[in-house]
């Protein structure tokens, strides 16, 4: 363009990467643009809108601009805005706990099994609570799996139990004591309030009370389970999206030989 007073070259742009103080990126590096949705339980009118860019303002959005709001019901306004973020973070600094595996194939699977632990293992799965999902426990465990990752009724040396969803921890501690399983694998995909937490925490402390909490692997999984929030509750062990059976598999097998569970 002409060299006006606003003509912008790529030149222009920041392209620095600095891991020590990193913010989102939009179109160019380090430009900070962000996009966020909330609702507010006001009116829809002028007055909400403005709300809403001085709640966005106070996250540390700059010059935040809604791109769309709508009235939901009576006394209640969805937002839709853009704006730059002004903040920054030390990625380097970040530290999180993960499940350090060295994943193995299906068939090295049921070998080291065969090998280590002499007799096929018992696994029981379920979405606990009132979580009524079942996508996440039946890519682990249902036979045909996900993404072209056979689930655990496909390997040879485990017995699968999915019990499905929407199981109490009591029914599900009762059946893992009838069927004497090795692994316990728990799914929580709603976890508004925190409930998930509440729920994983109470099946710890039934398993502790019927005494078998020592001899079983305790596994949770789900969109907002990490390994650390995992162990915090007791568990051994913590999956979260993107998570499939040889990765379970491939955990569990070994604490079973680690821990003396054979």
């Amino acid at each position: 363009m002409g060299g006006g007073l606003y003509s912008t070259t790529k030149e222009d742009f920041d392209k620095t990467l600095d891991l020590t103080r990193i913010k989102p990126y939009g179109d160019t590096m380090n430009d900070g643009k962000v996009q966020l949705s909330f609702t507010l339980p006001v009116e829809h009118d002028e007055k909400a809108i403005e709300a809403a860019k001085e709640l966005a303002k106070k996250m540390g959005l700059k010059d935040p601009e809604v791109a769309y709001h709508t009235g939901l019901d009576k006394g209640f306004t969805f937002f839709v805005l853009y704006g730059q973020l002004i903040h920054t973070i030390n990625y380097t600094e970040i530290q999180v706990e993960t499940v350090e595996i060295d994943v193995m194939s299906k068939e090295e699977i049921n070998d080291y099994i065969k090998e280590k632990i002499r007799r096929k293992i018992v696994i029981l799965g379920a979405s606990t609570g009132t979580d009524a999902h079942t996508v996440g426990i039946d890519a682990i465990i249902n036979m045909k799996g996900f993404a072209g990752h056979y689930g655990l009724e496909q390997y040879e040396m485990i017995n699968a139990y999915n019990l499905g969803s929407q199981v109490s921890n009591e029914e599900f501690v009762k059946k893992a004591i009838e069927l004497k399983a090795d692994i316990l694998l728990v799914s929580q995909t709603v976890t508004q309030k925190d409930i998930h937490v509440k729920n994983l925490t109470e099946l710890v402390d039934l398993l502790e009370a019927e005494g078998i909490r020592d001899r079983v692997i305790l596994i949770c999984g789900g969109a907002r389970i990490s390994n650390e929030l995992a162990k915090e509750l007791g568990f051994d062990a913590g999956f979260g999206p993107g998570t499939y059976a040889e990765i379970v598999a491939s955990f569990f097998i070994r604490e079973i030989v680690n821990r003396k569970l054979v």
